[in-house]
């Protein structure tokens, strides 16, 4: 068996941690109220965060993640070209 040095973080552990900081950190600004699900940095902060989990789980070769969150990153997309364009 591998001995696991604990100190390191591989390249595909760092992307899916940003991926991971990214959705909840739009889940907990959703929660106080400062982004509204229909917010265009809502729904960004849901493309790239499930963007990047996704592709960490393509990585790991872990099929159901990989699922879950490529459905996420295609609701994100869909939902931010469907959101209503201001006119200024």
């Amino acid at each position: 068996m591998k001995l696991i040095n604990k100190n390191l973080m591989t390249a595909t552990d760092i992307i899916g941690f940003t991926g991971v900081f990214l959705l909840l950190l739009a889940f907990f600004l959703n929660l106080i109220s400062f982004l509204p699900i229909k917010n265009f940095w809502y729904l960004v902060l849901n493309l790239i965060g499930s963007g990047l989990a996704c592709l960490a789980s393509v990585f790991l070769h872990y099929l159901p993640f990989i699922i879950l969150e490529g459905i996420w990153v295609l609701v994100s997309l869909v939902a931010l070209v469907r959101l209503p364009r201001s006119i200024t």
